[in-house]
């Protein structure tokens, strides 16, 4: 089989697998890893040390796998079904199964195919932990664009997109030959539309698409292990575990179908109320996060999150708990939880 019907044998199979979106991009170092530098230099990666180690090793896919020639880049999206209610504490992508086992289980079985099809492929995936600029190749493969807010925006789709990817040694045909699909980059369509930025909470959205995480409520909730400085616990608002304000304002958002109901959601987690998290023991934790991408943050850090969302919300409710925890919680929690009995002092 020659490369060019390899890589339509490619497209129809990773359709049938769920990925919604799927191109190739050379296995080579991104076009824009000077952006990921600069993100690095002006200390936007806060306590991330790992982000920081060898830098231009994490910009080229072929330091991943040796004789590395092309990148297959997929997408599916989780984008919540039209007029679909529910609270907005937990980020969407953690709303359903756990996109890593459930992607890289996908991916393995299009290796298999495309093994299948060539013989003795080699291939590394990738799913959102390996050292990869996943959203540079992916708008280098066509699967769209990177706006103001950092994420990759597909005009039909919106930006609710998870992301993987095959390293693989084959050499695949790329730039949207006759009869492939088209992987060329597409254009930028935010236009002047700064939504994203005036509705960022915390003021975390820089320009040239760079996220300050040291401000942002997704680092805030889930990567920040200590105290949230008393400055940005407002911000937090009601987030419990990441945030999606800046993609809930984007316009490419409001007609976007309704994603993969694997990942969508919601699990018994999405649908707990904050009285009821803020008495969690380790136990409720493991149960409610197992199997969810929400397990990324600890339980010590649910209970803080939790506590500055009540203090937000001015949830009495929350009253008793909060009083718990500020007497008897792990430090950054205790100061969370006092902070929230003073927002509710006058409720």
């Amino acid at each position: 089989m020659d490369a060019a019907e390899l890589k339509k044998l490619i497209g129809r199979a990773a359709g049938k697998l769920g990925f919604a979106r799927v191109g190739v991009a050379a296995a080579r170092p991104a076009a824009h890893a000077g952006r990921f530098r600069r993100f690095l230099e002006l200390g936007y990666h806060a306590d991330m040390a790992w982000l920081a180690r060898a830098p231009d090793r994490r910009a080229d896919p072929r330091n991943l796998l040796d004789g590395a020639a092309s990148v297959i880049c997929l997408a599916v999206s989780c984008a919540p079904a039209p007029g679909e209610a529910a609270p907005e504490r937990i980020a969407r992508y953690a709303r359903g199964r756990d996109y890593h086992r459930v992607l890289k289980a996908r991916c393995r079985r299009l290796v298999d195919e495309i093994d299948r099809a060539a013989g003795g492929v080699r291939a590394r995936i990738c799913v959102d932990s390996s050292p990869l600029p996943e959203r540079e190749l992916a708008a280098s493969a066509g699967l769209g664009w990177i706006g103001r807010n950092g994420c990759l925006i597909d005009r039909e789709l919106g930006s609710h997109l998870l992301l993987a990817e095959i390293v693989t040694d084959l050499h695949l045909p790329t730039g949207g030959q006759a009869g492939l699909p088209a992987d060329e980059p597409v254009p930028n369509r935010c236009g002047s539309c700064r939504a994203c930025v005036e509705a960022c909470p915390t003021g975390a959205i820089r320009e040239d698409a760079l996220i300050d995480a040291r401000r942002c409520v997704s680092y805030l909730t889930i990567e920040h292990r200590r105290s949230v400085p008393e400055g940005l616990r407002r911000g937090v608002g009601g987030q419990v575990f990441g945030c999606d304000v800046c993609q809930q304002v984007c316009p490419f958002n409001r007609r976007a179908p309704a994603g993969d109901a694997e990942l969508r959601g919601p699990t018994e987690l999405v649908r707990t109320e904050l009285p009821e998290m803020l008495v969690w023991t380790r136990a409720d934790w493991d149960r409610l996060t197992r199997g969810t991408a929400a397990r990324r943050a600890t339980a010590e850090m649910f209970l803080r999150n939790a506590a500055l969302a009540a203090g937000n919300a001015r949830e009495a409710r929350a009253r008793p708990a909060l009083e718990r925890l500020a007497a008897g919680g792990p430090p950054a929690v205790a100061e969370a939880a006092a902070w929230a009995l003073e927002r509710l002092r006058d409720v």
